[in-house]
């Protein structure tokens, strides 16, 4: 597609009045922030030449150029991650708006660009019992500290669905002997989260190797197996840990997100009820929880095998 007519040769100087970066600095994580004004990089670079997220004028997009923006958005992008962008224009419109950059007629009419209608199959895959089983059994052989650290830090991402940001924040204080963990999710919002069975045994052999030392609840531990600070991990750390555990464990590629399909999955399996998987989750609505429920699915597969096909095959 063409260049949009909006330029940015009326930029704003000085990055704290840039509506982007008074956007982004709203956002509570970090990892929301580095996704966003990644998609925030991409529409500048549509919108006008030689822009990012911090360099373009964000004060100058009108109801057309967002419109255009959607439709090209639209043709390359599944509806989730265009309704993700856009959300994210609008916001950064929001920020031009009240920090009187960009008048309330021209806001109210950019950001009425209406969102793609459309639902696309859930990215990523659940971990089968046994791939969980391959991974722990991995950690239990590793005598070091690293092998009782991802133990704990498995068994919690599955039996508690955590996000890998919710577990690298989470403090020594958060846990109790009960097996009570609070956990702060988007928008710093708490919930409980409940260790059970083998996972809390996990914990408890991490804690037991850690120490009572107050700081992070999980810590880096250095080849040796030693453990140089009490300072949080980060969420890139987790993703290796993970991709080396699935490694030894021979078990297929996963993210770390896959993990919290797998809880979700496995608990609406087991008869868990939707609304209480929800709250489980930290999902702000339950919509976004029946997105991992694979029943329907299961369903359809077993309504499938109801037709015939009379067709035996050639070596037959």
């Amino acid at each position: 597609m063409n260049k949009l007519t909006v330029t940015n040769k009326n930029d704003v100087s000085r990055i704290d009045q840039n509506a982007a970066a008074i956007y982004l600095t709203s956002l509570n994580s970090e990892a929301g922030r580095r996704t966003m004004r990644q998609a925030l990089n991409l529409c500048a670079g549509l919108l006008s030449s030689d822009a990012n997220a911090l360099t373009f004028a964000w004060h100058e997009v009108r109801f057309q150029h967002m419109t255009a923006l959607r439709t090209r958005l639209t043709e390359v992008y599944k509806p989730a991650t265009v309704n993700k962008m856009l959300a994210a224009l609008r916001g950064v419109l929001k920020s031009a708006w009240l920090s009187g950059q960009m008048n309330a007629e021209d806001f109210h009419k950019a950001a009425s660009v209406k969102s793609v209608k459309g639902e696309s199959l859930p990215a990523g895959r659940e971990l089968t019992s046994g791939e969980i089983t391959a991974l722990m059994s991995d950690c239990e052989a590793d005598i070091t500290n690293a092998g009782a650290r991802d133990a704990a830090i498995i068994g919690l991402m599955y039996s508690c669905g955590l996000r890998r940001e919710e577990v690298v924040t989470l403090d020594l204080a958060d846990y109790d002997a009960e097996g009570r963990l609070v956990v702060r999710g988007k928008g710093n919002k708490e919930r409980t989260a409940w260790l059970t069975d083998g996972a809390a045994r996990a914990v408890a052999d991490w804690l037991t190797v850690r120490g009572a030392n107050p700081g992070a609840l999980f810590v880096a531990v250095n080849k040796s197996g030693r453990i140089m600070n009490y300072k949080n991990m980060t969420p890139k750390t987790i993703y290796s840990m993970l991709a080396k555990r699935a490694t030894e464990a021979g078990v297929k590629s996963f993210s770390p997100h896959d993990m919290r399909r797998t809880f979700v999955s496995d608990l609406l399996d087991a008869g868990a009820d939707i609304t209480t998987v929800s709250k489980m989750a930290g999902h702000a609505n339950v919509t976004t929880t029946a997105r991992y429920d694979r029943r329907p699915e299961e369903a359809k597969r077993k309504a499938a095998s109801l037709l015939h096909v009379p067709y035996m095959g050639r070596g037959a």
